[in-house]
């Protein structure tokens, strides 16, 4: 049994994962979010197992005080001060000397995707990439025993399906579940030293094209 904060817990792929831990694993839940309110409902469903915390993702000290007794964090955070975040999360890990982070990014950060489909992930990302890309130098940077996550487009298919490429090789496929990454953050949390300090990209194998099938 293990406790995970989730940072960014009303995010879709946070919630999906939420729903993994609470129906299939032992693990108890501390989430954090602004307006925790809005995930009242499950908090109540499995009060002996969820707590809610109403915080800003660049609150060290919330963020300091929240990290008692845990064992993981899973931030998956957005925004355009990504970047930001990526640096009070390191530094509040640091300082409440919690070390296992899984990390939701976003593909192209390394410019690993090939072909059209890569010039259209760029065009259409923009400085969403770049802002990540600098949000994953500092969790790499940092001595903390991270797994950064970069999934293809994803999609709201209610399955777990995909695939795995190391930082260095080329991005395959354009599409993903949110299913599929909400599953995979759940399988670190029950062992804790998968995909260990890599940074890992995700897609549906199949789903090769200059751009997803559904955009």
């Amino acid at each position: 049994m293990a406790n995970i904060l989730v940072l960014g817990a009303n995010g879709q792929i946070a919630q999906l994962a939420e729903n993994i831990f609470l129906d299939s694993t032992g693990d108890n839940l501390k989430l954090y979010l602004r307006r925790s309110d809005r995930l009242q409902d499950k908090a109540a469903s499995f009060e002996d197992r969820v707590e809610l915390i109403d915080g800003d993702a660049t609150d060290i000290d919330k963020l300091v005080d929240s990290m008692k007794d845990i064992d993981m964090v899973y931030a998956n955070l957005a925004g355009g001060n990504i970047e930001e975040q990526a640096k009070d999360v390191v530094e509040a890990m640091h300082q409440a000397n919690v070390k296992r982070l899984v990390w939701i990014s976003t593909l192209g950060i390394y410019d690993e995707v090939p072909g059209k489909f890569g010039e259209w992930n760029n065009k259409t990302l923009g400085s969403y990439i770049t802002n990540y890309a600098a949000a994953a130098k500092i969790i790499e940077d940092s001595d903390l025993d991270y797994t950064i996550i970069r999934p293809a487009w994803l999609t709201n298919k209610d399955e777990v399906d995909y695939e795995i490429t190391q930082k260095g090789e080329e991005f395959k496929g354009t599409e993903v579940s949110r299913k599929s990454i909400a599953q995979i953050v759940v399988d670190i949390a029950q062992v804790p030293d998968k995909y260990s300090r890599e940074s890992i990209g995700v897609n549906k194998a199949g789903t090769d094209g200059d751009k997803p099938s559904w955009y």
